[in-house]
């Protein structure tokens, strides 16, 4: 039963502090702060159950690792479904693309384009700010309408004005 006992509690432990630092991450102290809180709290329960007895009974460091190992995973799990945060997009494509620059927006997203030359000839840059959960969903978009585009994208946190959806 002790063993059972440690190695949920590494599971919790371990995607508690996952989240947490995803969390914080994207700018949200408080919830972090809450987080930690719990954290700690199963992290000091499960290592003093390893760390009583632990030269008669090595297996518990194998359970405490095993359950370290399954929480990151668990952790990484619960944030990509909760998809917290926002992703900036970058969109490089040929000059004119009207239709793809009108699908977006009428899908409720802001785009700002910006003028610039690739290595052969002129081409555009896209900028769309989308909550991470809509992601899939504009480079689905994106890709209907120029397959042969260059899709960019990385984790942001919007500071101050402009149009977000």
């Amino acid at each position: 039963m002790i063993y059972l006992f440690i190695f949920v509690s590494k599971i919790v432990e371990i995607a508690l502090g996952t989240l947490r630092m995803i969390i914080v991450s994207n700018g949200k102290k408080w919830l972090g702060a809450i987080l930690q809180v719990g954290h700690a709290m199963v992290w000091i329960t499960a290592t003093g159950a390893v760390i009583v007895g632990i030269q008669d009974d090595w297996f518990k460091i194998v359970v405490f690792a095993l359950g370290s190992f399954l929480g990151s995973y668990v952790g990484c799990f619960i944030e990509e479904k909760l998809a917290m945060g926002s992703n900036m997009i970058l969109c490089i494509t040929e000059v004119g693309q009207q239709k793809l620059l009108e699908s977006l927006r009428n899908a409720g997203f802001a785009v700002t384009v910006i003028s610039c030359t690739g290595m052969e000839k002129q081409k555009e840059i896209y900028l769309i700010v989308v909550p991470r959960k809509k992601k899939r969903y504009v480079v689905d978009i994106l890709e209907q309408y120029d397959t042969n585009c260059m899709i960019i994208s990385e984790n942001t946190v919007p500071v101050y004005g402009g149009f977000f959806t």
